[in-house]
């Protein structure tokens, strides 16, 4: 497996726009359709920057290729927090990015890391650009 792909922001909701950038080049570079992989990386980066991080904190995004050949998109951050898939409230202005990015994605789920905060990844069906 090649080393991931890996861009550092911090924690301003103005990065998302890079990161999503970052992993459209990344998936174009891997000859697959990225508008997937760009909407889950959007929702992935912006709850580890509003919900996970705080000022002087760096929010890691990576991606990468598993073996079998399945792209990951995922978002470090320092909270321990897990995020939770809300259920659908049609009067709430937010709060439905979870949802969203779970009807799009293969599996996703979180990981603990071992110096404190979490890994939020999705797995990313593979289509040919």
């Amino acid at each position: 497996m090649a080393e991931p792909a890996t861009m550092v922001i911090k924690p301003d909701v103005g990065a998302v726009r890079e990161v999503r950038e970052f992993v459209g080049l990344v998936f174009g570079a891997w000859g697959l359709e990225d508008h997937v992989a760009r909407m889950v990386v959007s929702e992935l980066a912006t709850n580890a920057i509003v919900h996970g991080s705080r000022d002087g904190d760096l929010v890691v995004v990576r991606a990468y290729r598993r073996e079998d050949g399945f792209p990951v998109v995922e978002a470090w951050d320092r909270s321990d927090v897990r995020p939770v898939v809300r259920p659908v409230d049609y009067a709430a202005e937010c709060g439905r990015g979870l949802l969203l990015m779970e009807a799009l994605v293969r599996r996703w789920g979180t990981r603990p890391l071992s110096e404190g905060g979490k890994v939020v990844w999705a797995e990313i069906e593979p289509v040919p650009a």
